[in-house]
């Protein structure tokens, strides 16, 4: 099983953060995993995405043209990667910024109000947990188990944040194991 994931949106929306859970919560589960991260000229406000690959098997290049799954929390991420997700895969939508569709019958979108979710669990920064918890849900890339680890470890100097992450990384979860999409 080798799967490829592009987060994209806007910096400070927090995608670098989620491909790294996803990469450590692959390694704790002794996968193999590349995380690529891609900014543009801007650290904050500016385009940002990464890629990550979590495999049983050794990877061969930590790039993808046309990946398995995406996620993506703005319009101009949704143009640009929407398009290059290969037949049966996954796109997750943060329907909170983006009121758009992909148009794509080939692929599983998944619409989720993200930012909505994660102000009621507590702080809207956590949109990005949302997204990762929807599209684990879809496609159980690694445990929850694995995720929850990481995210505890990641904000342990941060204790105010650890059980509004977790929350709305379960809501996302959640969610998408529901089927219930925001379509």
């Amino acid at each position: 099983m080798q799967i490829d994931v592009i987060m994209a949106g806007f910096g400070g929306q927090g995608l670098m953060v989620i491909g790294k859970l996803l990469a450590l919560a692959g390694l704790d589960e002794k996968k193999e995993v590349t995380w690529l991260p891609s900014y543009g000229p801007e650290m904050r406000g500016g385009t940002a995405n990464c890629t990550v690959v979590v495999s049983d098997e050794p990877i061969g290049s930590p790039l993808s043209s046309s990946p398995k799954a995406a996620i993506v929390m703005n319009r101009p991420s949704l143009d640009k990667f929407g398009p290059k997700i290969r037949p049966g895969g996954v796109l997750v939508v943060n329907s909170s910024l983006i009121p758009l569709s992909a148009n794509r019958k080939d692929i599983t979108e998944f619409r989720i109000r993200a930012d909505d979710i994660a102000t009621e669990a507590g702080s809207r920064r956590a949109a990005n947990l949302v997204v990762l918890g929807a599209l684990n849900g879809l496609l159980e890339i690694v445990s929850t188990k694995s995720l929850e680890a990481a995210i505890r470890h990641a904000f342990e100097r941060k204790p105010e944040f650890v059980e509004i992450n977790l929350t709305s990384y379960r809501k996302g979860y959640e969610l998408a194991k529901a089927g219930k999409s925001d379509d």
